[in-house]
């Protein structure tokens, strides 16, 4: 339970029922952070639509962006996320837990490719350190071959995490799974 009165998928109607059935479509439940969101309408619709846009990244994959999520949050103590992710790697993208507990330690021992690990390391510096960031870590990016809207958008996606992760712990969302 959330320290905020959510709606929970049973008891949801109108336009909240309408975006936790296209979760639940997507995800095949609605997990509790989304929950969280049910508090402002707007928010959720907002945060369901961008969601929808990250998995369907023409060049994120989802081992990229599940290790920025896990990361972002390894950083930011939302063990929540952590796990989520973890599973995420295991689940959907065949990882071994070895491989995630190499990641976790080390990004540079993941099984990303030379150039996700490029972009993954900008975006964690963007997230733990934004003012150390500087021209040189972004052509790094560029010259591993991330256009300026990859870029952006991976370190929008990070900066994201960053606010979830805040909600999630201020607000205790419980584990769901």
């Amino acid at each position: 339970m959330s320290l905020l009165k959510t709606v929970a998928p049973e008891s949801a109607t109108g336009e909240i029922a309408e975006i936790y059935a296209q979760i639940q479509n997507a995800w095949g439940r609605v997990p509790t952070p989304m929950q969280l969101r049910s508090v402002s309408p707007f928010l959720l619709k907002h945060q369901w639509a961008y969601y929808s846009s990250i998995m369907q990244h023409p060049t994120l994959t989802l081992p990229l962006t599940a290790c920025i999520r896990m990361l972002v949050s390894q950083a930011g103590n939302c063990s929540y996320c952590i796990d989520m992710n973890s599973g995420m790697l295991i689940n959907m993208a065949g990882w071994t837990p070895e491989q995630v507990a190499a990641t976790r330690a080390n990004f540079n021992d993941s099984p990303l490719s030379d150039k996700e690990k490029t972009l993954l390391g900008l975006v964690l510096k963007v997230t733990r350190d934004p003012n150390g960031v500087n021209a040189a870590d972004v052509q790094a990016a560029r010259d591993a071959g991330w256009s300026e809207g990859d870029i952006f958008d991976a370190a929008n996606h990070g900066a994201g995490m960053v606010a979830g992760d805040i909600l999630i712990n201020a607000f205790k969302v419980e584990r769901d799974f």
